[in-house]
This record gives C-alpha cells, sequence and structure tokens, in this order.
C-alpha cells in the first residue's frame, strides 16, 4: 500500500493522473506579426503516420467538371455534432432523420495545428482552405499567413457564392471561408473582409460589426447597397417574405449580435437553405456551377452549455435544412452534398435510462473533444468521402472535384 501511494504521488507531481481544463478561450497568437502563434502542445502532424500494416488511399486524380465532378457543391457544417447529437436527434425524432438519405459515410481527424483539441476557427480553416493552423486562426497558416479559400477559387472561376448560418455572420466558421484574420474575434476586420468580397449571398447575424463599428466610422451595410447588393434584415422583413431579385448579390441580416436559440423563436435555417440553393441555382446564368456552405452553428452552444434540450432542437432544425437541400440535389442531379462537423462539443453521451422521444444526456466537457467526426456525401463524387482521413481533405476532395488546381 505504501508504495502504491508513493507512486501516486510520483505520477500526480509529474502531471500523468490528470490533464488541464478546458480552455475558456481559444488561442490567440502572441504578437503575430513578428512571433507566430503560441503552441499550447506540440504541433500535430501534418499527415499522420500510417501504423505498421496499415493501408493507406490511393492518391485520387483530379476529376473534370465533365467527368462525373459536380457542377455544384453545398457543404453543411453542423457546429460541435458528433456521434451522440446526431444519436439524440434522430432518437428524438421518432427514429429517423434526413442524414440517413446519405449513401456514403467516411471519418474526419478535427485536430488542429497546435492543439489535440480543434475549435471551429481552425477547424472550418482546414474545409475551407486545406491547411491545419492554429486555434483561433481565420483563413491564415500557422505563420498568420493568408490561404486561399474555396469559397474565393469558386468566385474566381465566376462562379455564385453563398454562407447561411445560424450564427453571426462573422463568427468563425463562415469567417474561415471569406476572411483571412490572426485572430477570430476580430469581428469588426472580418465584417470588412466580408464586405469587399464578390460573395451573393450571406445570411447571418451581426448587424452591429457592419453598422455601429467602433475601428471605423464605415457603415459596410452602405457600402454594400453601393455596391448593388440588396441589403435587408430581420428588422424590416422575414427571410421567408424575402423577394429576392436574381440579378443583385444579397445580404440578410438575422439579429443585431448573434441569433436566438432555435427554442427561442430562431427558425430561419429551413427557409434561408431552401432561399440560398434556389437563388445561387437561378443567378448561376453562366452555368458554371455555385458553392453554398450552411452552418448549424448552435449545436455546439447546447454542448458548451451542456444542456441536452438545446442540443436536440438545434440538431432537428440542421437536419430539416439538410431535407431541404437534399430535395434540391435529387431533383437537380449535379449537386454534389457534403455534411458534416468541425468537432464534437461537451463530450456528450446518452444515458442509461433514456427512450425514444427522451434523452437522459450527460457531458464530460463544457468545451470541444478530440472524436472522430463523422462526414455524409450525396451526389456526383460521393465516393471519394468515404473512409478516414483528415479535416484537410475535405478542401481537397471539393477542390479536386471542381477540377480547381
Amino acid at each position: 500500500m505504501k508504495a502504491t501511494n508513493v507512486l501516486l504521488s510520483i505520477l500526480a507531481i509529474l502531471g500523468l493522473l490528470g490533464c488541464p481544463p478546458a480552455p475558456a478561450e481559444t488561442i490567440a497568437p502572441a504578437s503575430p506579426a513578428t512571433s507566430g502563434p503560441v503552441l499550447t502542445t506540440p504541433p500535430a502532424p501534418a499527415v499522420a503516420p500510417t501504423p505498421s500494416g496499415g493501408i493507406t488511399a490511393p492518391d485520387l486524380p483530379p476529376m473534370t467538371r465533365t467527368d462525373r465532378g459536380p457542377k455544384n457543391i453545398i457543404l453543411m457544417i453542423g457546429d460541435g455534432m458528433g456521434i451522440s447529437q446526431i444519436s439524440a436527434g434522430m432518437y428524438s425524432n421518432g427514429n429517423h432523420l434526413n442524414l440517413e438519405r446519405f449513401p456514403v459515410i467516411g471519418l474526419h481527424k478535427s485536430y488542429s495545428g497546435d492543439n489535440l483539441i480543434t475549435d471551429s476557427a481552425a477547424g472550418a480553416t482546414a474545409f475551407s482552405a486545406g491547411v491545419k493552423t492554429y486555434n483561433g486562426a481565420i483563413g491564415v497558416d500557422m505563420d498568420t499567413v493568408p490561404v486561399p479559400t474555396i469559397l474565393e477559387m469558386a468566385e474566381a472561376a465566376g462562379m455564385p457564392t453563398g454562407l447561411v448560418a445560424t450564427s453571426s455572420i462573422v463568427h468563425a466558421t463562415p469567417a474561415a471561408f471569406y476572411a483571412h484574420a490572426k485572430y477570430r474575434k476580430n469581428f469588426e476586420e472580418i465584417a470588412a473582409d466580408l464586405a469587399h468580397t464578390d460573395i451573393d449571398l450571406f445570411v447571418g447575424g451581426g448587424v452591429q460589426y457592419f453598422e455601429r463599428r467602433e475601428m471605423d466610422s464605415l457603415n459596410l451595410s452602405d457600402e454594400l447597397r453601393r455596391g448593388g447588393s440588396t441589403v435587408a434584415s430581420f428588422v424590416d422583413t422575414d427571410v421567408k417574405d424575402l423577394k429576392v431579385d436574381k440579378t443583385k448579390r444579397l445580404a440578410y441580416y438575422t439579429a443585431d449580435g448573434e441569433p436566438l436559440p432555435y427554442s427561442q423563436g430562431r427558425q430561419y435555417l429551413v427557409a434561408a437553405s431552401k432561399l440560398a440553393v434556389e437563388y445561387l441555382h437561378a443567378r448561376d446564368t453562366l452555368d458554371t456551377g455555385f458553392f453554398l456552405m450552411v452552418e448549424g452553428s448552435q449545436i455546439d452552444w447546447g454542448g458548451h452549455a451542456n444542456d441536452s434540450d438545446y442540443i436536440i432542437s438545434e440538431m432537428l432544425e440542421f437536419d430539416a435544412a439538410i431535407g431541404e437541400v437534399l430535395n434540391f440535389a435529387q431533383r437537380n442531379g449535379e449537386t454534389l452534398v457534403i455534411v458534416t462537423a468541425d468537432h464534437e462539443t461537451g463530450g456528450y453521451a446518452i444515458q442509461n435510462g433514456s427512450a425514444m422521444g427522451r434523452i437522459e444526456g450527460a457531458f464530460t466537457s463544457d468545451y470541444h473533444t478530440a472524436d472522430l467526426i463523422p462526414v455524409f456525401a450525396y451526389g456526383p463524387g460521393a465516393e471519394r468521402f468515404a473512409g478516414i482521413y483528415e479535416n484537410t481533405a475535405i478542401f481537397d476532395k471539393m477542390r479536386l472535384l471542381y477540377g480547381f488546381q
């Protein structure tokens, strides 16, 4: 017994009996202009080693747009959505989700460039630009150098592009597709990046970062209007009542700051997703295809709050939006739909005592976890999303499917 106590004491001193608490904030670079990001753990390898005797997937050649490749790609991100979040939604919805309609399922490795536990900024940058970067980074690499995103590549190719989110539009996930910022909370800088892109449509909260700015006196909404965009908001028009002119770009604000939870009256995601695909399809007059990212942002917030009901209500709204997008893809025949998450949040589990329609949830954390994350794919090129791969591979696969060099 004495020997055991001594051993336990030694292990405790060495820090081997536990791990530090989850960070309350994501990691920002210290003096990024000169010193680069702060590393809290050794950087993860850019390519994970294959265990002895393991099988690596063969490199896949680029597809041409006429070689079974999709014309349109819709990437849907359920922020914080792991297997338990999906399961809880399914068992709370008559044992069914639209996710069951996907024929191809894979798994991605979510770790970031400086931490086994990614945050949404690094996770979304992996999807948008194909690089592992530090937690807190928006569209920049480990050295804070801007990296081109799939949305920017689509814009350069003359394709209509769009973003829909149930967070503010300057929040980490949507921001990583159009902005290049050293830290995810530089909201006004990120808003300026959005106002100066060629994006065709965005729907999300955050009016204050466009119209009541502290870093300058600009009104970015007025700039968008002068550039020919239709700008509307929840104050004067419900998203379901929007009269859309396909000849103009569209900006629609859903909240002054962050939108409410679904359970408190925010119900625009399904209508906005339907509007977005129809608008971008109609705007694709050159028949080049379009790119759209849709985020169910607040599944993550339910995980941070350790609130099972919050997770389930957000999960079901997101799944309803998935169903609307899948309906379009099935009619269209040239659209690839990808559904995944940046990470799991909360270490969420479905406990003993749960039943269909009654979930007893439990949590191991109020932060993110390092779980492998499911990827669902439907449409031309969907087969490329089977297997286990890095989160950056989602960008690589989209780029190759679009035929971008």
